[in-house]
């Protein structure tokens, strides 16, 4: 029985497989699409992915059902912690200036698999969230017509009582989203000029909310006898935040675009932080006047900001209202539907995904096939599923993409220069010619003498150490640390960190609750998993990390990073556990596509040399010097061919 076991190679060979990292062209702006984005047009792109969503959406939802006035908090939170992540996305999208985004940027820091699955991830949520948008948009036009489209469609087509599906099938949703991918599939300039017209109506719209609410703002909505600012306490606010993340995934979308950009090292860290901050500030004084204009107990969920005008007596502010946010929700929808396909394009001419995605028509330069397939997809989601159902199952991929990109910007920073293996020549030795790229998990055919002669001389060369080396004020503390290969210590030190909080958030969030822990267990575990934590953050920042770059780098490097990972962490442990069922079942359909396909037909398969049967060994003498032996390893029955016949080459140095 033990022959059918896996051998231990076989296994680790898998295991190299399934983390090997993406290897990167010598030119990253060479591309089959158009660089035809400026500054502006990237942050337009992102505010037209947040401010729609976030206003004319969740405002109203957050606040009744789940945090009341104080999703005014939630907000602030949310923004908070988007800063922290969209940062990591600035960095990222600068020195990969590559469509994929959060997939990408794993792909070349962590490993395949786990962007396989970031990337799976948020595919689901573009879709969501296009799907979302345009039930909203159905909503606010249904609302202009007094709701007799809803009416008719209940009268004529029928109804459903079926958990997470939407009351009656919405053909108004899903038409939009068709209409919306007729024009992506246009081109690049043309998305960006709808999106251009669209974005100013709804910053007009904004400007107007802001000064007729504040007109109409009545401060005894947030008094006692309405229920309170925070009736649903610090847990409701928590809660709201996770949900509100739905909100800022516009800067996701300037990073997946970042391949169309002209300057992207410099067009992408703009127009991130030029967007995000102006959508939170859009989303604190809207929610105050929202909140301020009508109890928020009195809302209405599917079009709060266009009734709160009608309860007070401005049906034509209701009315412009409603048609203003129509044109905002529709910049959602093409940021949404522009950005989908060239996540799906990344993933497919990497070969993680079906090859047809990675066409490109050769007139308009988008992934037309991608765009069509999605498009349609997001048309039927929309048709058939409940918008709360949706919002709620969009937070937890946004939240996980956001913790791995924070994770791979740790690791990319404290990564070392990596070679890939020198390709053979003639008489079997390799060129001595390397070439720079992140190719960490290939394989070598042996290590070279001049590397291990690096390790056993780095005492003697400490006024430069390379990304990922103990700092030498630390070093005669962690001495034992100094025999690891640079960046080992801080990949193990970054698993740890993320262990550590997601055991520490675990008992923040169900300790009390659903463990029922006694104060003492509580408390000793809350000291125990934040000193891992602590300790974990020390260790990463005793090593050497990369510096000089000519493009931007996140500050305060690994701190940033890991608060925006426990926070994201925290936020994702507070939603419902029925959304984390829905989302285990995406991630296992998931493993099936990556295992079924992926892996399979993976581009990093034909980088991957072949094994040689040639051994290396090295050996260092007291004097110091260092003795390289290469032994041939042949099968009894033939010798090796293109070998001498002696069985090994000695070499002194």
């Amino acid at each position: 029985m033990a022959r059918w076991l896996p051998r231990s190679a076989d296994l680790t060979r898998f295991c190299q497989k399934l983390n090997r990292v993406k290897t990167l062209e010598d030119d990253m702006m060479e591309t089959s699409f158009n660089r035809c984005l400026s500054t502006i047009d990237l942050t337009l792109l992102g505010i037209g992915g947040m401010v729609g969503s976030g206003l004319y959406v969740l405002t109203g939802t957050v606040a009744k059902e789940i945090a009341g006035p104080a999703v005014i908090v939630s907000f602030i939170i949310a923004g908070f912690a988007s800063l922290l992540a969209a940062l990591c996305y600035a960095e990222f999208g600068a020195r990969v200036p590559k469509t994929g985004s959060a997939y990408m940027f794993t792909y070349v820091s962590v490993g395949e698999i786990w962007a396989f699955l970031i990337g799976w991830n948020v595919l689901l949520e573009y879709m969501i969230g296009g799907a979302a948008v345009a039930r909203a948009w159905s909503g606010y036009l249904d609302s202009i017509f007094n709701h007799k489209i809803k009416n008719f469609t209940e009268t004529h087509v029928g109804t459903w009582q079926v958990p997470f599906l939407a009351r009656y099938p919405d053909f108004l949703a899903a038409a939009i989203l068709l209409v919306a991918t007729a024009f992506i599939s246009f081109g690049a300039k043309v998305s960006s000029w709808l999106n251009h017209v669209f974005s100013a109506i709804s910053m007009g719209v904004i400007l107007f909310i802001l000064i007729m609410g504040f007109v109409l703002a009545q401060p005894k909505n947030w008094s006692a006898q309405e229920g309170g600012f925070a009736p649903y306490g610090l847990s409701g606010v928590m809660a709201g935040t996770a949900t509100c993340f739905y909100a800022f995934v516009g800067f996701d979308v300037i990073a997946a675009s970042s391949e169309e950009a002209r300057n992207p090292q410099r067009a992408v860290p703009r127009a991130i932080a030029f967007s995000l901050g102006l959508a939170t500030g859009a989303y604190i004084l809207v929610s105050v006047v929202l909140t301020l204009m009508v109890p928020w107990h009195t809302l209405d969920p599917d079009s709060a900001l266009a009734d709160a005008f009608y309860r007070r007596g401005y049906a034509w502010a209701g009315f412009l209202v409603a048609a203003g946010s129509i044109c905002a929700m529709n910049t959602v929808l093409l940021s949404n539907l522009f950005s989908l396909p060239r996540i799906v394009y990344a993933m497919a001419e990497d070969g993680l995904f079906f090859q047809v995605f990675s066409r490109v028509h050769p007139r308009t330069q988008v992934p037309v096939v991608g765009i069509v397939v999605f498009g349609l997809l997001m048309a039927l989601l929309a048709l058939v599923f409940d918008l709360e159902a949706l919002v709620q199952f969009l937070s937890i991929g946004t939240l996980l993409a956001y913790t791995f990109v924070a994770a791979s910007i740790i690791v990319l920073r404290f990564q070392q220069q990596k070679v890939d293996a020198p390709a053979p020549v003639a008489g079997g030795r390799p060129s001595p010619e390397p070439r720079e790229g992140p190719s960490a998990g290939e394989l070598k055919e042996y290590e070279s003498f001049s590397d291990k002669l690096q390790l056993v001389d780095r005492d003697k060369s400490k006024e430069h150490r390379e990304p990922g080396q103990l700092k030498a004020a630390f070093e005669p503390y962690l001495e034992f640390l100094s025999d690891f290969y640079p960046g080992e210590v801080v990949t193990v030190a970054v698993v740890t960190l993320m262990v550590s909080a997601i055991c520490l958030c675990s008992i923040l969030v169900f300790g009390s609750t659903h463990l029922h822990l006694p104060t003492w267990s509580y408390s000793l575990l809350l000291v125990l998993f934040s000193l891992g934590f602590l300790l974990s953050l020390l260790l990463i920042s005793a090593h050497e990390q990369q510096r000089g770059t000519q493009t931007f780098q996140i500050p305060l490097v690994p701190l940033s990073p890991a608060l925006s990972i426990i926070l994201n962490i925290y936020l994702m442990l507070k939603l419902s556990y029925m959304t984390w069922l829905r989302f285990a079942v995406w991630l296992l359909l998931g493993l099936l596509v990556y295992f079924g396909y992926g892996i399979w037909h993976s581009k990093e398969n034909l980088r991957e040399p072949r094994p040689q049967r040639v051994s290396a060994r090295y050996v260092v003498f007291p004097s110091g010097s260092l003795e390289e032996r290469v032994q041939a390893v042949q099968p009894s029955s033939q010798p090796a061919a293109g070998l001498p016949d002696t069985d090994t080459e000695d070499c002194k140095r």
